[in-house]
């Protein structure tokens, strides 16, 4: 049944608020600020809109695979650029990633390894556990055990508060035989070197 107002005619509905716009507009306050101000009017709403657009990110296809050519393949994308947030401060931390694999007949597609690196890092997050993650998945799509993923990261939580010190963290996660052999982890860092 339709809510009728003055003369009878239907009530205008009022749009539902982003609940993420009131929790901006309190933050702002409780820091001191006006959010009714110039500059700041429209900050809840953009602040809303950029945590829905982080959080929802979605990677679109990871599952393209083609025929491999060998059997003996190492194959390394590195640089993989990622932005997510530490789940302890809720402040950003950028990372490199460097994803490596032994394909077992299968390849994945190029673009998948930047789509799997960017569905884990865009939630809340460690960075450990954003390695751990982006490994299993790739070991899930490409069929094989042999993934190693390293990542290298500066976080705005030690940089911008704390010690206030920028430096760079570096997480790895090996997996099959990246964890066992050595031998191969060497050609790894020698690719990445190189």
């Amino acid at each position: 049944m339709t809510e009728l107002g003055i003369n009878g005619e239907p009530a205008a509905t009022k749009a539902t608020e982003d609940p993420l716009v009131e929790i901006a507009r309190r933050l702002l306050e409780e820091i001191g600020e006006d959010p009714a101000r110039d500059g700041l009017r429209d900050t809840p709403g953009r602040f809303a809109r950029w945590w829905r657009e982080f959080i929802d990110y979605e990677p679109g296809s990871l599952d393209t695979l083609f025929e491999s050519i060998g059997t003996s393949q190492l194959v390394v994308v590195s640089d993989i650029q990622v932005w997510s947030l530490c789940e302890h401060h809720l402040l950003p931390f950028r990372c490199s990633v460097t994803i490596a694999y032994r394909p077992t007949g299968k390849l994945l597609g190029l673009s998948k390894f930047a789509r799997v690196a960017h569905q884990y890092a865009h939630r809340l997050q460690v960075q450990e556990r954003l390695v751990d993650q982006i490994a299993l998945e790739i070991s899930t799509l490409s069929g094989t055990s042999d993934v190693a993923v390293i990542a290298k990261g500066e976080h705005l939580c030690m940089t911008m508060r704390g010690v206030k010190a920028p430096a760079q963290m570096t997480s790895t996660a090996y997996r099959g035989q990246f964890g066992t052999d050595p031998q191969l982890r060497g050609e790894l860092f020698d690719l990445i070197r190189a």
